[in-house]
């Protein structure tokens, strides 16, 4: 498979929410193959394991035949060449999105530069969804039903009276 028509949408998908799910949709349009990179991402304290972050993943994803979801560790440029896939989708939300990824396409691109980045917007009424807030939101009794899968209110729900 020609890995340009291959792309890795990664990160810590902590959890994945509607905002993450328009862009992985999207993306299964445009591209033959989407691999859904969740990152181990050690830098950070996650609410859901990564095998938790997987599997709710490909449950809410289960839909979409073109998409895998796996769990990786490491450059997301290395787990893209392993994937055979020659393109990362990131995602921007606002502005303040951008330095930061543009950053990190440019020493990516110094990494490997057979890999490259297309960036994606999602739809409006996603542009404020970020996992942290919904987390925190969740964590403290607040209502996400309409920003997450039902499957990722319900493991929220219950991370709340855990």
């Amino acid at each position: 498979m020609n890995p340009k028509r291959s792309a890795v949408y990664p990160g810590t998908f902590d959890p994945i929410t509607n905002g993450h799910q328009d862009l992985v949709r999207r993306a299964s349009g445009i591209f033959d193959r989407v691999v859904i990179g969740i990152a181990a991402n050690p830098g950070k304290a996650p609410l859901f394991t990564l095998e938790e972050r997987v599997g709710l993943a490909q449950r809410v994803l289960a839909d979409l035949k073109n998409v895998t979801v796996l769990g990786y560790s490491g450059l997301t440029v290395d787990f893209a060449r392993e994937q055979g896939c020659g393109i990362v989708v990131r995602g921007l939300r606002a502005m303040s999105d951008f330095e930061f990824e543009f950053q990190l396409a440019n020493m990516s691109r110094h990494l490997a530069r057979e890999v490259d980045y297309v960036f994606m917007t999602p739809q409006e009424q996603f542009t404020f969804i970020s996992s942290t807030l919904v987390r925190e939101i969740a964590l403290f009794g607040g209502d996400v039903s309409q920003i997450v899968h039902p499957l990722v209110d319900e493991a929220l729900k219950g991370r709340r009276t855990a």
